[in-house]
């Protein structure tokens, strides 16, 4: 059973909303429960007075702001980001009354559900794989790291070339500057709620033999992937039970995380023994096949997804999926071969819908 609740001070606009959409999520399966210490889905009704947090115990608790505007602003991003990030929420809905809601989520994802008939339903159905997703961004550090890998190898390199090769394309910066909106508390709790290191996006791997991979850390600079367990980590495996990815480091140095999105690239490597690379961008290509849902960067219905497009492409080894509103995993023998297949055939602007 789904938990949820509401927290702040709803607008009028707002209330009635709530009411609907709380509705329609508990004929989906979900109980209203305004004393949970660890809700599935919290409602948070702000204004842009007070885009006031609600503060999580939890990191499975999943936070949908709610604010209520007079219209929708011409250019969303630029005037909404700032309420989404400063409310610490997942997902933020602008709700106009008479006219429907605008989603707006982290990695950028923005597209509206009309008001008109089922109207609460849509905007449940938009909630659900938020509310319902599960984080896999706890990290496990094991100091066994070969000696003769301490300063990388012929992969790693390859690594750092291709990272040099983004920045080239200028496909590595943070779609939004997050440090200029919230203050330094904020930011750090943010940081270790989503598993984000830093504010460049993007990550890329390649496959180390038939258990473990190198990947990039998460938040480092992309263009400089160079210090073992510092801008580069060896993946060993996934702990189901402590629902956690377990990493080899070199014992002398302080580690950083991985990549959010190693849960993804661990389910792709291990399906597939020919996938030898995979790289992920913000970025868009034509006629590619994509994700139903715009679920969350770093959970595991996310990697599913992309796992399953991989699986049902012509050859996955060199396949190119959409993650929905979001971006694009590519696979490919080795990262040299992904840079020459798609260059020149990205699209900056992810389509939004």
């Amino acid at each position: 059973m789904w938990t949820y609740l509401i927290h702040g001070e709803p607008t009028p606009g707002v209330a009635k909303l709530l009411e609907g959409v709380g509705k329609a999520l508990e004929a989906r399966g979900f109980r209203y429960s305004p004393e949970a210490q660890a809700p599935n889905l919290v409602l948070n009704a702000i204004t842009q007075e007070n885009p006031k947090p609600y503060r999580r115990r939890a990191q499975a608790t999943f936070v949908a702001s709610v604010l209520e505007l007079s219209r929708f602003p011409e250019e969303p991003i630029k005037e909404l980001y700032p309420y989404l990030v400063r409310a610490l929420s997942n997902v933020l809905l602008a709700y106009v009354p008479g006219e429907g809601v605008a989603f707006l989520t982290l990695e950028l994802g923005h597209y509206r559900e009309k008001e008109g008939e089922g109207f609460y339903e849509r905007v449940a159905e938009r909630l659900m794989p938020i509310a319902c997703s599960r984080l896999v961004i706890d990290n496990i550090f094991v100091p066994d790291l070969e000696p003769e890998l301490w300063e990388g190898d012929e992969l790693t390199k390859s690594m750092y070339r291709a990272g040099r090769k983004l920045k080239e394309w200028d496909l590595l910066p943070a779609p939004f500057p997050i440090e200029e909106i919230l203050p330094p508390e904020d930011l750090r709790h943010v940081k270790r709620l989503y598993g984000i290191g830093g504010l460049s996006y993007g990550n890329l791997s390649v496959r180390k033999d038939e258990r473990r991979f190198w990947m990039s850390a998460s938040g480092v600079d992309k263009a400089n992937l160079k210090e073992i367990g510092r801008d580069i980590l060896m993946v060993k495996d996934y702990d189901p039970e402590k629902n956690a990815i377990l990493l080899s480091v070199p014992p002398h140095v302080e580690p950083r995380r991985v990549s959010v999105d190693a849960i993804e690239h661990w389910m792709i490597y291990r399906e597939h023994p020919g996938v030898g690379a995979i790289l992920h961008v913000h970025a868009w290509m034509e006629g590619v096949p994509a994700t139903p849902f715009n679920y969350p960067c770093g959970t595991y219905e996310l990697a599913q997804a992309v796992a399953a497009k991989v699986r049902e492409a012509p050859d996955p080894t060199r396949a190119v999926v959409g993650l929905k509103n979001h971006g694009l995993t590519i696979t490919g023998r080795s990262l040299d071969e992904i840079l020459e297949r798609i260059e020149g055939k990205l699209i900056r602007t992810v389509p939004m819908s």
